[in-house]
């Protein structure tokens, strides 16, 4: 299989990269900027604190994957980023293994991608590029968007980083599960009656219940809010990972990790310790999906 033969023999970190829903606005006038915009800031920011000796001092590799729905079908832009546990030395003589437990600092991740996003949106607007129609229409007014963003600059996003994978084969079958979904697959499906239907969801806002939701057949319209626009790519490669690389890296990457010293203990409690560590870092909405 393609994708077995991409993955290296070592733990895989989850990342989750979302925004303020204040941005939605933009998103449902410009998807292809914003989702856009969306992809580069998570990966240049994954990147960059990556290659700081302060915390990694890597080259990483990223595969990113879009979701833009929540469980309740509403808008909820986030990308979902599987990273190998470590990097190449600068070098390319040996492969470095993370200090922490959950990868890289999660309120790093959040301040820098805060600003790299934010700084993209303003040029878009600068630019004139942006779309500023419906519920964004105000904002077509430099001085009203320019509130927005001083706003949601003083609270910190949410950037999500779940526990470790346990290695390759994990990862396929978290490949195999999320990357083709849909907003809303059959089993969430209880009932369609009257033009009404029924589905499953959890309310993150109540740490996860599982509870019902019926919607009219009109207000279906819900699941049109994540048709991506023609041609548009849902999964991207950044890194080493990146198209023009990959080869090269990964086969680098698998020499060095099985030429590698003995791993230390405190990282691989990350594959067969128990999963003590994880980081969130929560602004003033959004959810992980």
């Amino acid at each position: 299989m393609a994708r077995e033969r991409e993955l290296l023999a070592t733990s895989y970190f989850h990342v989750v990269f979302t925004v303020p829903h204040e941005l939605n606005v933009f998103a449902l006038e410009n998807p292809r900027l914003f989702y856009d915009l969306l992809f580069t800031a998570s990966a240049q920011t994954l990147l960059e604190i990556a290659s700081d000796p302060k915390h990694l001092g890597a080259e990483i590799g990223v595969m990113s994957i879009l979701h833009t729905w929540g469980q309740n079908l509403l808008l909820h832009p986030h990308i979902h980023c599987v990273i190998p546990a470590g990097g190449l030395s600068p070098d390319h003589l040996r492969w470095v293994r993370p200090r922490y437990p959950f990868f890289l600092p999660v309120r790093v991740l959040s301040r820098v991608f805060r600003g790299k996003f934010l700084a993209g949106l303003k040029r878009l607007h600068r630019r004139k590029k942006l779309q500023c129609a419906g519920p964004a229409a105000a904002l077509a007014d430099r001085q009203q968007f320019t509130k927005l963003l001083r706003r949601l600059h003083r609270h910190d996003w949410v950037v999500y980083a779940k526990p470790a994978f346990g290695g390759p084969m994990q990862v396929l079958r978290y490949l195999g599960r999320y990357t083709h979904r849909v907003a809303i697959s059959n089993h969430r499906l209880l009932a369609f009656e009257q033009e009404r239907v029924t589905f499953r969801w959890k309310d993150y806002a109540r740490g996860g219940k599982q509870d019902e939701m019926t919607l009219s057949a009109t207000e279906l319209r819900r699941f049109f809010l994540h048709v991506l626009p023609k041609g548009f790519v849902r999964i991207r490669h950044f890194g080493f990972l990146a198209n023009r690389f990959r080869v090269s890296r990964l086969e680098l990457g698998g020499q060095l990790l099985a030429s590698s010293s003995s791993i230390p203990q405190e990282v691989s409690g990350f594959c067969c310790g128990p999963r003590l560590a994880y980081g969130l870092v929560c602004g003033g909405s959004g959810q992980v999906g």
